[in-house]
């Protein structure tokens, strides 16, 4: 397997391998112009699939932020080309890990102590690797445990990761740079919260304890005094990941039964908690013999203010999208239309967000939902085609919703698709 034994951790060594990165798609444009001319049909997909290619390659590499990004686009499926939802998939669990000797090396200028120190054994080799850090095995008392080590530097290059990565999001998701820093804001402050494992370890026990009565739902336990602020320890847990099982096609019953725990952990959450889980890709969930769902990453929490959970919840209830008074007032109050619009702009992001609403909210709507509906998927892909295409949205000249959306939309676009990827049948609620 490819190790790395070195990460650039200068904000001038990352942005070198940046540039470069940019120079490769350049010399892509020039080939795809070419074969345009020959080819139209097939030069938009090599197009794709070699930038797919060379932008992982580069994030890949620098890890932290920058490849957590990737991570966050692999997860737009209905709003990306697939070359880049597939190749930008692998950053889920599967990336070049750091080699043995600079894992070593890590680890005792974490703990102040070599592993052979703490654990009876201990695999220097990577078991799975992701964006921020890397898993080994190790046993000690006669237990077996997952230890995650974040990647070196990556808490201190957050912010700059952020400012090069910053023109390549607001192009692709239109955000205007007018009143932008909010939600930059956002996205650097869950960063920050993602690198801090002490803080990871509390969340954990939190959720574990809140939702232990769940059905067909486990977690594993976590060590405090083989943690600290870039190592965590918990139990190994054996399972599959969720995407990995969803390929051995489990029974309509089973994939239902794994659903509707994927489902009765985000709603208690959500609900209960007003709290939730807002990292929902393939690489946190692993599905045991016994078909019981395993959560076993809560770096990234969004908590859910109540100033943001009524109006959004609200929304989700037909009666309420279909009161022109409510839904108008709902949206001022979720940012959506603004004090200062025209009477042309609130009509057209009144009509815009009504359709998008009447769609995500389906789920919601009936006792049960299924989630393997091929036409329902089609409309959001529709839908992601649609904005990105809307030469009148690209006109506007201010960004719209409060800054909460960016991880209750992830949250609920990652839920529905790992649910689609199972194709299970759930019971709403």
């Amino acid at each position: 397997m490819e190790t790395i034994d070195r990460i650039p951790t200068s904000k001038i060594q990352r942005a070198s391998k940046l540039i470069t990165t940019g120079v490769k798609i350049g010399g892509n444009y020039l080939k795809y112009y070419g074969e345009k001319m020959i080819s139209p049909e097939t030069a938009r997909d090599n197009l794709n699939a070699n930038n797919a290619e060379d932008i992982y390659d580069s994030l890949k590499n620098l890890k932290g932020s920058a490849l957590k990004f990737a991570q966050m686009l692999s997860m737009e499926k209905n709003f990306l080309p697939q070359a880049y939802v597939e190749k930008f998939s692998l950053s889920q669990f599967s990336v070049p890990p750091l080699s043995a000797p600079l894992v070593l090396k890590t680890f005792k200028k974490y703990f102040g102590k070599a592993p052979g120190d703490m654990f009876e054994t201990f695999n220097p080799n990577a078991i799975n690797a992701a964006s921020i850090g890397q898993v080994h095995q190790a046993t000690v008392k006669g237990k077996t445990l997952a230890v995650k080590i974040q990647y070196p530097g990556v808490a201190e290059s957050i912010s700059s990761d952020l400012s090069l990565v910053k023109p390549i999001a607001m192009s692709m998701f239109n955000i205007q740079a007018k009143d932008s820093d909010k939600y930059f804001k956002e996205v650097e402050t869950k960063l920050f919260e993602e690198t801090n494992y002490t803080l990871e370890l509390s969340q954990s026990n939190e959720v574990a304890e809140a939702c232990a009565h769940i059905p067909h739902l486990k977690f594993p336990k976590y060590y405090p005094e083989y943690s600290c602020e870039r190592v965590l320890s918990m139990d190994w847990m054996t399972g599959k990941h969720l995407s990995e099982w969803c390929k051995t096609n489990p029974s309509q019953e089973s994939a239902n039964k794994v659903g509707q725990a994927l489902w009765d952990f985000y709603m208690f959450q959500v609900h209960n908690m007003r709290k939730v889980h807002a990292d929902p890709h393939p690489g946190n969930f692993l599905v045991d013999e016994e078909e019981n769902l395993i959560a076993i990453d809560f770096g990234c929490m969004k908590v859910i203010p109540e100033s943001f959970y009524i109006p959004y919840f609200e929304l989700a209830d037909r009666t309420n999208l279909e009161n022109p008074e409510i839904y108008k007032q709902k949206l001022y109050e979720l940012e959506m239309l603004t004090e200062n619009d025209t009477a042309a702009e609130t009509t057209y992001f009144s009509g815009l967000f009504y359709d998008a609403l009447s769609l995500l909210t389906l789920p919601f709507q009936g006792n049960s939902f299924d989630f393997a509906d091929e036409t329902y998927f089609g409309k959001l892909a529709e839908l992601g085609e649609r904005y990105a295409n809307d030469k009148e949205l690209k006109k506007m000249n201010v960004n719209r919703g409060s800054k909460h959306f960016i991880y209750m939309n992830r949250t609920f676009f990652g839920l529905f698709s790992l649910l689609h990827d199972l194709r299970a049948k759930v019971q709403t609620k």
